[in-house]
């Protein structure tokens, strides 16, 4: 839901902070790596049991996870490096997370109830999975009611009011269900839409982009008249000028003779 409907709305919010923290040599990467800091140690409280110190550090993670892109595009340092970055240590905050509190079910007695965060776990990474896999094949999967930041929440109200944890729990668990339900159903309905050449087109399209914008942060002179584009025209020109000879030929000339006329 934020990440879809009110995006524009928090951009606004969280842009002049973002600059803020990029002005006093705050880096995005930086905001990521403290936010799984602080996502471990939250893991930590909850298996503890101590919910009230979890929730002041599940505040500080979903802090450090709301400002990292702002700080990044203020800074001109959005690259495809940063997301990959941002979204494994998204993961790997999320299984920390619902580790520590199914160790604390199971340090209460609750066994059987520790399958529950497990099954939360799977359900989200079939979530993420399914957004990633649609924008490979260049479709959309974004939105839903329970996204990450909706589970940061909800999972605060159940540390802070302990007695709703249980509940809490098995809400995220239908509502993360129903999330990775709707993202099937829109890649099912687009894709039936879309035929492979378009998709096609769509992937070349995205690798296009990538290549410009690592070709603008490379630094290198990619003009026409640059010593490095001519010397990659003239070697295509050669290559392309050679009389082509089969691989196997080439072998055999290596070896002397084909290696079946052996004896």
């Amino acid at each position: 839901m934020f990440d879809g409907r009110w995006r524009s709305a928090v951009d606004a919010k969280t842009g002049p902070v973002g600059t803020w923290l990029q002005h006093h040599g705050i880096t995005a990467d930086v905001l990521t790596a403290t936010g799984l800091v602080t996502a471990t140690a939250t893991a930590v409280a909850a298996a503890l049991g101590y919910f009230y110190v979890a929730v002041v550090l599940l505040t500080l993670t979903g802090a450090h996870d709301l400002f990292d892109g702002p700080v990044a595009k203020a800074a001109g340092t959005s690259s495809v490096r940063g997301a990959f970055f941002d979204s494994v240590t998204d993961r790997v905050a999320d299984a920390l997370l619902m580790g520590g509190v199914a160790w604390y079910l199971v340090s209460q007695g609750k066994g059987h109830l520790a399958i529950l965060p497990l099954a939360i776990l799977g359900v989200t990474a079939l979530v993420s999975y399914e957004r990633a896999k649609a924008e490979a094949l260049g479709l959309h999967a974004r939105g839903g009611l329970m996204e990450r930041a909706e589970r940061m929440i909800l999972l605060g109200v159940g540390f802070l009011v302990s007695v709703l944890l249980i509940p809490v729990l098995w809400i995220l668990l239908v509502l993360t269900s129903f999330t990775a339900i709707d993202r099937f159903v829109k890649v099912w309905r687009e894709a039936t839409k879309v035929s492979p050449e378009a998709v096609s087109a769509r992937r070349s399209a995205d690798r296009d982009s990538r290549f410009r914008e690592w070709r603008e942060r490379s630094g290198f002179d990619w003009n026409e008249d640059s010593p490095v584009v001519r010397w990659r025209a003239r070697r295509a020109e050669h290559v392309s000028s050679r009389p082509g000879r089969p691989r196997r030929a080439r072998r055999t000339t290596r070896l002397g003779r084909h290696p079946a006329s052996r004896p």
